[in-house]
Order: C-alpha cells, then structure tokens, then sequence
C-alpha cells in the first residue's frame, strides 16, 4: 500500500503514517508512505505551493489523504470543500483514492467536534471520498477516559496517544481490520494504554459502512 499524506503539524507531530506503518506491516501488508507537511498549512496553501500536485502525478499512489487546517471546517465550511475538491480531481486523475483526515476540536472548544466531522462527511459523500473519523475517535474516547491525554498541552496537537489512535482509526478503515492486538506499542505508551486506543479506533469503523 502506498500512500501520500498531505497536512500539517497534526499529521507531522509523532510521525502519524509512522505509526501506521507497523500497525500495517503486522498484518503481512507492506506500507510505504510519503508525507507532504507545513506547519499551520491549508490545502490551498500545499495547492498554491504546487509540490503537492508534483507528488499525486509522478507517483503511484493507492492512497492520498488530506488533512485540512484544524479550523477551517467552522471557520469557512465551503472554502475547505473547495480545496478539497481541486485534490480529489488530480488524485482520481492518477488513479488514486482521496482519504479525508478528519480531524478533531481544539480541547477547549468539543462543541466544535460535531461541526468539523460534519464538513468532513458532506464533502467525502459528494465525492465519495474515504472519510477517516479520527476526531470522532477522539470525542468517543475521552467521554469513557481520562487517561492517556489525547491533546497536548497548548490544547490543540496530538499527544503520542493522540497520534496512536489516529493511527489505528486509519489502519481500521484502510484496511476495514481490527487494530486490536496488531502491532506494537509505541515507545511512550503503555500496552494497556495501547489497547484501549484500538478499541476505540475500531468503535467508530462501522459508522463508515
């Protein structure tokens, strides 16, 4: 399986296709990636900067996944399906499948979470996009968990946890397999810690079905 991802910091910070790599590689299938990052960046910004387009025609991708600007789906709703819209046009043009990214609220704004994952489905349902729900993953878990902490300190990025679970939501919808007892637990996290992560990931997998 070959995939590009192209985001920023949420994707970049503990290297999230890093950790899905031997999630992947557990189950026999081997996983190379590529990884497109600017901090802070849009898509539009990563299109206007045009490696990103570079990338999608002279590789061959199975996969590419676009992680938007955390706020952009409920600051400006419409202008994130647009850029969407101008990926996924290159991506099916190389022969490659659009996966959305989606992402979670910020730790002090979780009303958010319903209106992020609701710009993600509507965009991935008009172009028949994977929509992989991380930020949902990451609402579902926190209700039922206190510990590990799946946001950093500024509230915002990822933890490892955070990452980790972002990890096994991907490995549960590109592969449609459970992450339960796949892999191994990353440096940092406790196997218990770890299991509970891919409980959850797997919880949110059939709502894509």
């Amino acid at each position: 399986m070959r995939v590009l991802f192209i985001g920023n910091s949420f994707t970049a910070r503990n290297n999230v296709p890093g950790l899905i790599e031997p999630l992947v590689g557990s189950q026999g299938v081997r996983f190379e990636y590529t990884l497109i990052s600017a901090g802070g960046a849009s898509l539009r910004a990563h299109w206007n900067k045009g490696l990103a387009q570079q990338a999608i025609a002279e590789a061959q991708y199975d996969v590419v996944v676009l992680q938007e600007q955390s706020t952009l789906p409920v600051k400006n709703a419409l202008r994130m399906h647009e850029n969407i819209r101008l990926f996924d046009e290159a991506i099916r043009a190389s022969g490659a499948r659009t996966a959305l990214y989606a992402t979670w609220a910020r730790q002090h704004e979780p009303q958010n979470q319903a209106i992020i994952a609701a710009a993600y489905a509507e965009i991935g349902k008009e172009l028949g996009a994977t929509v992989v729900p991380v930020g949902t993953a990451w609402r579902d878990f926190m209700r039922r968990h206190s510990q590990p902490l799946l946001h950093d300190t500024d509230k915002s990025h990822p933890t490892l946890a955070g990452s980790y679970l972002a990890a096994c939501v991907f490995y549960a919808v590109l592969l449609d397999r459970s992450p339960v007892g796949a892999g191994v637990t990353p440096n940092g996290l406790t196997a218990a810690d770890a299991s509970a992560l891919q409980r959850a990931a797997w919880a949110v997998r059939p709502r894509q079905r």
